[in-house]
């Protein structure tokens, strides 16, 4: 941070040198509260289905509407931050959040729930503001450190985020997890305003794609409603095949938009170079799948029919996952030198479609449960981590951001798809049952795997030879930390 002027008074000097201790702590607060907050959802579906009387599917919104919203808000927020305004959009997004707590914990109806999750799911969008803040107010040497530890932070905190909300849901009730996330938004939201700075840059450098992220938003969302109402109105239904056809329209326009507009929300002719392709089509479909585990785990340790449990033992299986996510990604290098970039993202997905199919084989202890999200967490740490540097390895300096805010785009797309298509398919293998059975649940766990295969055959044959390593000269934390600042299309480290 900048050095403080001669001549400052005592009293300035040590706010300035309380505040400067205090910054990097701060994006680090931030970075574990929109971590946590957006994993509230998923352990307490069965608890909320219960208390406000509610189908499983419907309360399935509750995680799918933050998902959705991430996937919209996080390119546009990443550009509204891009200049001068971007202290403001921070503070302006951590009020979202803790609005959007305290509506959830006041909701006495699902629909109001929703609405409050929805607004918390602006909060997916904030850590690459964090990164570029530390980038910005950071000696060059410090700020990739920070920016790599942000990056660890985000796969830390939802794995804390589960036990920690099941933990208070259990003491208490679902709207005190909520009240929980409201204050921690609040907390942050205080933190920020007394402790990061606003940028030292005043230049903006991309318009906003309103336009293209109502489109796109509004397409998954009609598709989304149709795979969760098609089984109560019929898949031959009017209104079924109403809203496929809206999805298909509004998707189709969504396309033509993004290829006529001067700052697309995501930069479609990049599809034509075969690693960004490959890398979107896989986290498109890992992201499904991975957001389906999530989902079904977390409910089937619950259930009666399933394993009974409480929804803090529920929430303590995803912890496997967190930390062996974290602890591969920091592999990856030592094992693509002896597989080589081509294998490394199909060896992951294998290894995520091990992990369910073994859980659909058996799936009737709380051990196995933690097995298979170890597993998958060793998958994605794979994955994942290689994406980023898989890209920014394949396209030209000035494309990074495109090519990164499209990924951003695509893998929330895929979180949402996997929330919402979890209890579609629970229903379509148990009819018309309250409950879903186990077996109900062991298909959706095999069609998650067989989804990871069909991901890791697509990454192996898409590319057509051999992918690009990470950049010359450039490892891949400094690959996966410039990929991480390009996905809200924020400007690059500079080279050394």
């Amino acid at each position: 941070m900048t050095a403080e002027p001669q001549g400052m008074p005592a009293t300035v000097q040590a706010r300035t040198r309380v505040r400067e201790r205090a910054f990097v702590p701060t994006l680090l607060a931030i970075g574990m509260v929109v971590s946590v907050i957006s994993s509230l959802g998923a352990p307490l579906i069965p608890t909320i289905a219960h208390d406000m009387h509610a189908s499983l599917s419907a309360t399935q919104w509750s995680l799918t509407a933050t998902l959705l919203v991430g996937a919209v808000a996080s390119p546009l927020v990443g550009r509204l931050g891009d200049g001068p305004h971007r202290r403001r959009v921070l503070l302006c997004c951590l009020a979202l959040v803790t609005l959007g707590g305290a509506v959830a914990a006041l909701a006495g109806s699902l629909s109001v729930l929703v609405l409050g999750r929805a607004l918390q799911g602006v909060g997916l969008a904030l850590m690459p503001l964090t990164m570029a803040s530390a980038r910005d107010h950071l000696p060059p040497e410090r700020a990739g450190g920070v920016i790599a530890l942000l990056s660890v932070i985000a796969a830390v905190g939802v794995g804390l985020g589960y036990p920690i909300t099941g933990f208070i849901a259990e003491h208490a009730d679902a709207s005190a997890a909520f009240w929980f996330g409201a204050f921690a938004g609040a907390a942050a939201f205080v933190v920020a305003a007394a402790f990061v700075p606003g940028p030292s840059s005043t230049d903006h450098r991309a318009g906003l794609d309103v336009r293209g992220a109502a489109l796109v938003g509004g397409g998954v969302l009609a598709l989304l409603l149709a795979l969760e109402k098609g089984s109560d109105w019929g898949w031959s239904a009017a209104s079924t095949l109403g809203l496929l056809v809206l999805a298909v329209v509004l998707l189709a326009l969504w396309t033509l938009n993004e290829l006529r507009v001067e700052h697309p929300l995501v930069e479609l002719r990049l599809v034509r170079r075969r690693a960004v392709l490959t890398a979107n089509v896989t986290g498109l479909v890992l992201g499904i799948s991975m957001y389906l585990g999530i989902s079904l785990v977390t409910q089937i340790v619950q259930l009666p029919s399933g394993m009974h449990e409480t929804v803090f033992v529920a929430g303590l299986t995803l912890l496997p996952l967190s930390a062996l996510s974290t602890a591969s990604s920091r592999l990856l290098p030592r094992v693509r030198a002896h597989t080589g970039a081509r294998a490394t993202i199909p060896i992951g997905a294998t290894v995520i479609a091990v992990a369910m199919l073994f859980f659909a084989l058996t799936g009737d202890a709380l051990w196995q449960a933690f097995v298979m999200m170890g597993l998958v967490g060793l998958g994605l740490g794979f994955t994942f981590a290689a994406m980023p540097g898989l890209i920014v390895g394949s396209v030209p300096r000035h494309e990074t951001s495109s090519a990164m805010s499209f990924y951003q785009v695509t893998r929330y797309v895929g979180f949402s798809v996997g929330s919402g298509l979890a209890v579609t398919l629970l229903r379509a293998f148990d009819g018309d049952a309250a409950v879903p059975t186990t077996s109900a649940y062991d298909k959706t766990f095999a069609v998650g795997g067989a989804l990871c295969l069909a991901a890791a055959a697509v990454a192996w044959m898409l590319p057509g030879g051999a992918l690009p390593s990470a950049p010359a000269g450039a490892g891949d934390e400094r690959a996966v930390e410039e990929g991480e600042l390009a996905a809200a299309g924020l400007p690059l480290l500079e080279d050394d």
